[in-house]
């Protein structure tokens, strides 16, 4: 009996860079559909299984576009699985201020903003994909990543070579001054520790820095915080992967996203990496 292809739905707010997505992984070697009717999708990947090692990972892009059809998709979605197809999705969001600044540089109008500006069409749109947002497999914030960057993140989740097994873990660090990430999984606050930014020599310096990474990581309080988080995520992400979660996200906040919450993210993923699992560290607020 042939296997099911891997099918990946590729949604999130217009302007969040779902056409890039789309394309990168057809780069990639997907098979992609744009906007395909939410209820084909099903029998689509029914048909695909029959079509030999041809279509053996597929893309679709659904979003709004579908109108009437959309709101079919987490009840198509479920269905899917309960019939033993391979479906994840992908969401792609963005603050809404650079949302608003991507719509005005393109110069197109929102497609929910009927007739309004693009902050209007951008809250009703949040809206109506409130639900599928908190059902998505991963929520990719695209805030403050370049095109390059994006590619980069896909083609390490979803290139040939990328583990289909086990659960990819995403740890970032930011800063709390420049609002708090919309991708996290959970958030863990570290401003409870010594700022290096008051002190002169290593006010300049970043958490990838060795005098900076020596002042927090010789502290004990640092220490068996780290303990701590080691103990939950081992406790935690064994039991997520079992209810079907591949991907979490932890976000460590500081300040200013610089220094404490840098050290702490590196070191986090060093640990984690150590216990098989694969892990990408991103610092979203360290050049600020």
């Amino acid at each position: 009996m042939a296997e099911h292809p891997r099918a990946v739905i590729v949604t999130g707010l217009s302007g969040s860079g779902k056409s890039t997505a789309i394309h990168v992984l057809e780069d990639l070697g997907f098979y992609c559909v744009d906007n395909m009717p939410v209820v084909l999708v099903p029998k689509f990947l029914e048909l695909s299984g029959g079509l030999g090692e041809g279509i053996n990972r597929i893309a679709f892009g659904i979003d709004l576009r579908e109108r009437a059809f959309f709101r079919e998709l987490p009840a198509v979605i479920e269905e899917a699985r309960h019939q033993g197809l391979r479906i994840e999705v992908l969401f792609l969001d963005a603050s809404d201020s650079v949302l608003v600044r991507r719509f005005s540089e393109t110069r197109r109008p929102h497609p929910s903003a009927g007739g309004g500006s693009p902050a209007d069409g951008i809250r009703r749109e949040r809206e109506r994909l409130a639900a599928i947002r908190a059902s998505a497999d991963r929520i990719l914030d695209t805030t403050a990543l370049t095109v390059h960057q994006l590619r980069a993140e896909l083609t390490r989740d979803y290139g040939e070579h990328a583990a289909q097994d086990g659960m990819s873990l995403f740890l970032a660090s930011f800063g709390y001054k420049f609002g708090m990430p919309t991708d996290a999984d959970m958030v863990l606050d570290v401003r409870f520790l010594p700022n290096p930014f008051f002190i002169e020599d290593l006010r300049p310096l970043a958490g990838l820095d060795p005098p900076v990474v020596r002042f927090l990581l010789e502290r004990p309080e640092t220490m068996e915080f780290l303990d701590h988080v080691q103990r939950l995520l081992r406790f935690l992400l064994p039991r997520y992967l079992h209810e079907g979660k591949s991907y979490f996200t932890l976000a460590l906040g500081c300040t200013g996203g610089r220094h404490r919450s840098v050290v702490l993210a590196e070191e986090i993923g060093r640990r984690l990496a150590a216990e098989g699992y694969r892990v990408l560290v991103r610092h979203r607020d360290v050049s600020r």
